[in-house]
């Protein structure tokens, strides 16, 4: 019933930037939480960034100052702006979102198939 995208990764320099997006198409009303996730090889999938439109926004330790995320709500979008990326910053990041359908206001939970950043001189 709804479908999570992303797009955006790459192998970028350390130091550098990318942004990722995710796109979510399907019966959709309104987003109750987006998040990215990443998973590095060999570690489990950890919390990156997650907010709840018109409430909290949290970060992990780890990308505090360096990583935003942002959502365009009438487009169904979320973002992950990744600034000062650091070799250990590499991992496959997944969108993840909680949203209200719009067919019966009931709560659809589900995953991105996750896309590919590197870090790497």
């Amino acid at each position: 019933q709804v479908q999570l995208v992303e797009s955006g990764g790459g192998l970028v320099q350390p130091g550098g930037s990318l942004r990722l997006s995710c796109a979510a198409s399907g019966r959709i009303f309104r987003f109750n939480e987006m998040a990215w996730y990443r998973q590095a090889p060999g570690k489990q999938r950890e919390l990156v960034a997650r907010m709840k439109p018109g409430d909290s926004t949290n970060y992990a330790d780890s990308v505090k100052g360096r990583f935003t995320i942002s959502s365009d709500n009438a487009n169904n979008m979320v973002y992950l702006q990744m600034n000062s990326l650091k070799a250990e910053d590499t991992a496959v990041y997944y969108c993840n979102a909680e949203v209200l359908l719009s067919i019966d206001l009931s709560t659809w939970h589900g995953w991105g198939q996750g896309t590919q950043v590197t870090v790497s001189s």
